[in-house]
């Protein structure tokens, strides 16, 4: 399998190249020249697998650089952590199925494929006789879950961007706890998009990248994306077990690599029928998918500050299929935006758009009765991202289909929010114990990427 750039312009490369690379040096991003298809007579024989074993056989599909012994060794010890055997658990709570994506050692769904590149990125940098400076950016969960991955790992440093005091506290502390001398925390006196164009910035300059070995952990790796696509045939799997039909993926989002992971399953032949976008007010995403307004604007704090991103780095994969695997079109549209904040499509490439995708905008206070009202009806409670799928789901969804929504941290992560809604503060599971009364360190910077790549380079090695 070999990977090629949304834009174009390197020559194709293998998977642990493309791992390594993180951001093609084109400045796009990579996806593999051809995605598997899976056939139904291959749905039949990975029916009943279990998590471990159908991660396997989907991750071998686009993995072929790495031996399939050393493959599943990785994918073992990457999900040893997780306290639920299962991974992925399915509930049913309400009429709704609800995929648990918080069961690893940061309460988030980033854990299921943090965990594994952490693995990942050890395995390969021992290969290579090779060191690792990793920069990411971080809207709350994919700091903890990235620093969580690689924390007292061999060969690896990170470095974590996040906006100061817009995180949740319990996502701040989940980072910045963690005292081991290979991570650093840098608070950005900024919005996640901030930090998000400075690491963009930082990995484009290719003579700073390749001096200082950058490494990606944000969902601009294809690593990350290929994880995340498991739990989408294992959740199909286990809720077509159970009589369920025409099954829709509700996907709270804003980076889209979540429900971009949903888009490749489904591109590889899981008959999912219809993938449905829900995003808080910060919903450029909606809005690209229900009105063709690719635009951006300001960002809206919320009660699911994980999706209070303007910009979504992921967006570009889907585009590069949108435009019909043409990267010219792509690089022409990224440029326009750079310009003018906005993207323009054709009548027929939005018609595409929702014959794929579906789209609800929820507001805050949407959020927080969904997350009271599926409380009362059913005793379980939601994180208020994951009640935003929950919301758009109960919205947007047919009769004849069966809604699925992806649940993408524990209630307690974001225990004021649930309080506020229900009167019911989330007891801390054992993962969270104690956190508040542990030391912590934390750098706070200007949102100018000349600060933060000063700090990168005093703390390198």
């Amino acid at each position: 399998m070999r990977y090629i750039s949304t834009r174009g312009q390197i020559a194709p490369i293998g998977f642990n190249d493309a791992v390594m690379m993180g951001l093609a040096t084109d400045g796009g991003l990579l996806l593999p020249q051809t995605i598997p298809a899976v056939d139904r007579e291959m749905l039949d024989a990975w029916q009943g697998l279990p998590y471990r074993e159908l991660a396997l056989r989907i991750m071998s599909l686009f993995a072929t650089d790495i031996p399939e012994d050393d493959l599943k060794r990785l994918i073992d010890r990457s999900y040893d952590s997780f306290e639920n055997r299962e991974i992925t658990p399915v509930v049913r709570e309400d009429g709704v199925y609800i995929v648990e994506l918080f069961h690893g050692p940061t309460l988030a769904f980033k854990d299921v494929a943090l965990q594994f590149l952490g693995n990942l990125f050890e395995y390969l940098l021992k290969e290579r006789g090779e060191r690792m400076n990793i920069v990411g950016a971080t809207s709350g969960d994919t700091g903890s879950a990235a620093i969580c991955g690689v924390r007292g790992k061999e060969n690896i440093d990170i470095f974590i961007l996040h906006p100061h005091l817009k995180t949740s506290p319990i996502q701040a502390l989940q980072m910045t706890t963690v005292l081991d001398p290979n991570v650093h925390n840098i608070a950005v006196k900024g919005t996640f998009d901030d930090c998000q164009n400075i690491v963009k910035a930082l990995f484009n300059d290719l003579p700073f990248k390749e001096r200082y070995a950058l490494g990606a952990v944000n969902s601009i790796n294809w690593a990350r994306v290929l994880a995340q696509v498991v739990y989408y045939f294992y959740a199909w799997f286990r809720v077509s077990e159970a009589g369920g039909s025409d099954i829709v993926f509700a996907v709270p989002t804003g980076n889209f690599g979540d429900i971009f992971a949903g888009y490749v399953a489904k591109r590889m032949g899981l008959p999912i029928k219809r993938l449905l976008l829900a995003t808080n007010e910060n919903n450029i995403l909606t809005r690209f998918i229900t009105e063709g307004d690719y635009s951006t604007g300001a960002v809206v704090p919320t009660l699911s500050p994980s999706m209070d991103i303007q910009v979504a780095s992921n967006f570009e994969r889907y585009l590069f299929y949108l435009f019909d695997q043409d990267p010219a079109r792509v690089r022409d549209a990224f440029a326009r935006f750079a310009e003018t904040g906005r993207m323009e499509f054709t009548p027929a490439e939005l018609a595409r758009v929702r014959e794929e995708f579906a789209a609800r905008t929820v507001s805050t206070d949407e959020t927080l009765g969904t997350i009271a009202a599926f409380q009362k009806e059913s005793g379980y409670l939601l994180d208020p991202h994951t009640a935003v799928g929950v919301k758009a789901a109960l919205e947007c969804v047919t009769g004849e289909e069966t809604p699925v929504c992806l649940a993408t941290a524990h209630p307690a992560k974001f225990g004021d929010a649930v309080q506020r809604a229900t009167g019911i503060t989330p007891p801390f599971p054992p993962a969270l114990a104690g956190i508040e009364k542990l030391p912590s360190r934390c750098q706070v910077l200007e949102a100018d990427q000349r600060a933060i790549r000063a700090f990168i380079e005093e703390k390198a090695r």
